[in-house]
């Protein structure tokens, strides 16, 4: 397995104090790393069932909180909004209208505009996903579900059925935008509008299936 640090991506990783591991082996377990980050929270925070939500937090009538869920201080969650299998929301971002977000970790000041989904992935701070931005968490496409990873010259086999993506600190995708499972995109990536990025390998099964990197 190659070394594939998450701080080289997410620079305020190692402030989350979480054990040293892969992208996907956090989502994976992401219930578990969620309720350990909500065990050391300091002041200012309000509990509602297995949701934690700072005092300085707004979460709109007609979001849907299925905990464990942290929301950080300064972040809104709007009305429609569906959180679900372990999240954290840090300081000032922004889950808009209609988005779902599952088992992922968001960093400080990152936002989902509004009708989004992303799933299984860590994304780092200042990230924005325009309208209708989509990262995907499992190849439906593809006969062989497992996830496979480009990196570089290196092909990962990380033996997860799920992982969306990693995405690095001032990301920006446009909208309608499609990360497909499975991406790494480093600090700074911008993905144009109705972009795709796939970093996937295909599978036997999908043969005329193609990858696109990052540009």
């Amino acid at each position: 397995m190659p070394d594939l640090d998450i701080s080289r991506f997410i620079a305020a990783w190692p402030s989350l104090g979480l054990e040293p591991a892969l992208p996907w082996t956090i989502t994976s377990a992401c219930e578990h790393h969620v309720r350990a980050l909500l065990a050391r929270l300091g002041p200012g925070y309000r509990r509602q069932g297995d949701s934690v939500i700072h005092e300085t937090a707004v979460v709109e009538p007609g979001a849907v909180l299925k905990g464990p869920v942290i929301v950080g201080p300064g972040t809104l969650v709007a009305a429609g909004a569906y959180l679900r299998g372990g999240v954290r929301l840090g300081s000032h971002c922004v889950v808009g209208p209609a988005c779902e977000l599952k088992s992922s970790l968001l960093l400080d000041g990152s936002k989902l505009a509004h009708f989004n989904f992303v799933g299984d992935s860590l994304i780092g701070s200042g990230v924005n996903l325009e309208a209708g931005a989509v990262v995907a968490n499992y190849r439906n496409e593809s006969d062989g579900a497992l996830i496979r990873i480009r990196h570089g010259d290196q092909v990962i086999d990380p033996g997860v059925v799920k992982f969306g993506a990693l995405i690095g600190d001032g990301c920006r995708l446009g909208a309608n935008a499609v990360i497909a499972p499975g991406a790494l995109l480093p600090s700074g990536t911008r993905v144009a509008r109705l972009g795709l990025i796939d970093h996937g390998v295909p599978d036997a099964a999908a043969g005329a299936a193609s990858s696109q990197s990052a540009r």
